[in-house]
């Protein structure tokens, strides 16, 4: 899968655990899918999953990994082979984020430009189209030449950007015994409206640092739109034009509140840190609405991109990073005795809320 900021890898297993508790759930909600690691974990374990991202992006890896089923692999193996033998392609994607900004050496993407075309010309259904564009998008991801978001890129190529793109086969999981994954793209609040499952999972953005302006290049690599890009790191004039409540240190608490009372689900499963617009007892109110709240925290690395300092635009190193690790939280919400099933799953009392 892609370098993604705020990754919940290492929660994954204790996600789970937690969920494995719950009685007669079979269908879970991810509402800020992201990746889709955690639905894609969820559906190995048995889980039927309903993704949603506003994402274009988000959307087209939802359905990759989660809506597509083992069971159609043998379709998609040759539609991969086909592309490895495309001829490369120097054209505007190639300009723009290898010459105008630097993510790829114009070799790589001129394989990426050429595959992107060769995919727009084949005539694939929706689920093989996304399976295609995310071989071509993690190929991509891994021959960049940035610290894992693109506000930026490396002024020197990383070791990893000058070796050839290479296409790798999926590794879907099979169809759920409890139905088909759906995939969906609306705003987190009409999904929540619209959308429901015995579980809901959210993880939505904690600060003002949005998604797409991370990931803009893989959004415009999904599109294929050729969009107006403005400074050095050709973002998506889109970047400066879309809002969102839940990158707002002023609307976070509503839009949270919103979804809350929204969602037509049995249980609520929370993602948050500490470096949130909403601090942990903020979150524990806004819970509480829905019933008995259970708190799981554990302290995580922050990413790469805090290790190195802080640059000014020239690249000179002008500030220190404050602190090196951050605490993510769970919250789970349902009734008092799932609280003290869900302790004892993970070996905790009440008192003693730590992964």
């Amino acid at each position: 899968m892609i370098k993604y900021l705020g990754s919940k890898r290492i929660l994954i297993p204790a996600i789970e655990k937690v969920l494995g508790v719950l009685p007669d759930c079979r269908s879970v909600l991810d509402l800020f899918s992201g990746t889709s690691r955690v639905g894609k974990a969820l559906k190995a374990t048995g889980w039927r999953v309903i993704l949603n991202d506003w994402n274009h992006y988000a959307h087209t890896l939802a359905i990759a990994h989660v809506v597509f089923d083992r069971e159609r692999l043998d379709e998609a193996i040759p539609v991969l082979e086909h592309l490895r033998s495309i001829t490369p392609v120097d054209g505007w994607f190639t300009e723009t984020y290898c010459r105008q900004s630097r993510y790829f050496t114009p070799e790589n993407g001129a394989r990426i430009e050429g595959i992107r075309e060769e995919i727009e010309k084949l005539d694939l259904d929706d689920e093989l189209r996304c399976v295609a564009l995310t071989a071509l998008m993690e190929a991509a991801d891994r021959v960049d030449s940035t610290v894992g978001v693109q506000m930026a890129y490396l002024k020197k190529w990383a070791a990893r950007a000058l070796k050839p793109l290479q296409l790798r086969d999926p590794d879907p999981v099979p169809r759920s015994q409890h139905g088909k994954a759906e995939a969906h793209r609306l705003e987190a609040r009409e999904a929540a409206s619209r959308l429901s499952a015995d579980v809901a999972y959210l993880d939505p953005p904690y600060n003002q640092h949005k998604y797409l302006g991370n990931y803009h290049v893989w959004e415009t690599l999904v599109r294929w739109d050729q969009p107006e890009v403005y400074g050095i790191a050709c973002k998506r004039i889109e970047c400066r034009q879309r809002r969102s409540d839940f990158n707002s240190k002023r609307g976070i608490q509503q839009a949270m509140k919103d979804l809350v009372e929204l969602l037509d689900c049995r249980y609520l499963l929370v993602s948050f840190n500490n470096e949130g617009f909403l601090d942990r007892a903020e979150i524990e109110q806004l819970l509480s609405t829905r019933g008995t709240v259970t708190v799981l925290s554990r302290c995580h690395p922050r990413y790469v991109g805090a290790k190195i300092g802080i640059h000014n635009p020239q690249g000179r190193k002008v500030g220190e990073v404050s602190h090196l690790k951050n605490t993510e939280y769970l919250f789970l919400v349902g009734d008092v005795e799932i609280a003290d099933t869900v302790l004892e799953s993970v070996g905790l009392t009440r008192e003693q809320p730590v992964l």
